[in-house]
């Protein structure tokens, strides 16, 4: 035995606390590994996953558009258009549907 476990010892038997605070660091110290351990297997769970779905090839948009947003929706891909369209597409790449979107200009009070 060192000193230093002497000392630890020594103190220990003199301020009964001592004990009580070793086992609470220890506790605290297994507590936050296995909060590691945790993190670390669901990080691994959801970054192993497939993020997207592959696009289709012969997606074709309208002439002069260009898609500023992509979004998968079941069995449908659906695509916002630089001019405020919304186009949806099959799985096959074929279009089944479109709709204009009335944007509104910020600060316009017009009903």
């Amino acid at each position: 035995m060192s000193e230093d476990d002497n000392d630890w010892n020594a103190a220990a038997k003199a301020v009964p606390e001592l004990r009580f605070l070793k086992t609470l660091v220890t506790g605290l110290t297994l507590v936050m590994g296995l909060g590691m351990v945790a993190i670390v297997a669901l990080l691994w769970l959801r970054l192993g996953q497939p993020v997207l779905p592959d696009l289709p090839d012969n997606i074709d948009l309208p002439s002069g558009t260009t898609a500023t947003a992509i979004t998968f929706a079941g069995e449908r891909i659906v695509v916002m258009t630089s001019d405020s369209r919304v186009l949806v597409y099959d799985r096959a790449g074929r279009l089944h549907g479109s709709a204009a979107l009335d944007v509104a200009v910020p600060g316009d009070q017009s009903p």
